[in-house]
């Protein structure tokens, strides 16, 4: 009879990844995550002037009615939802890699804003926020002494 040598850590290996797989195929359908499947992330840029900071944020295929904007002194919550269209066809198949669901992003600002004065424009898939600087913001010099 032949000795085998026990070796303990095959066993948490062999358990490591039997997890890992039970969790991968937990996580995913057809290979893409259920996350992404269920939800987007628009996608933003800001611009800052000495007058006021602009923010644009994509978000195809919304009515201005489904998208939800607060703005506080020092960040901007934007969410809302982009609704699936059902259609239904006797023949052929459809396959559709668009992105529904509900998002929402909150974006800190770098300077405090006059929260009462926004102004929101949504055109062709994109919103479009002007956010005027507080007075104190855009009259604040900073004095720098040297050695």
């Amino acid at each position: 009879m032949a000795l085998i040598r026990w070796q303990p850590f095959e066993e948490t290996d062999y358990l490591q990844r039997s997890m890992n797989r039970l969790f991968d195929t937990l996580n995913t359908t057809n290979g893409e995550s259920k996350n992404s499947l269920q939800s987007f992330v628009p996608a933003a840029e800001l611009q800052e002037t000495p007058e006021a900071i602009y923010l644009s944020l994509e978000a195809p295929g919304m009515s201005a009615k489904d998208i939800d904007i607060q703005v506080t002194a020092d960040t901007v919550s934007v969410s809302g939802e982009r609704k699936e269209e059902m259609v239904t066809e006797d023949k052929g198949m459809t396959r559709s890699e668009f992105r529904y669901g509900r998002f929402q992003r909150v974006i800190p600002l770098p300077v405090r804003i006059q929260n009462t004065n926004v102004q929101a424009d949504y055109k062709d898939g994109i919103l479009k926020l002007v956010l005027p600087k507080a007075e104190e913001e855009k009259n604040k010099i900073v004095k720098v002494n040297v050695g």
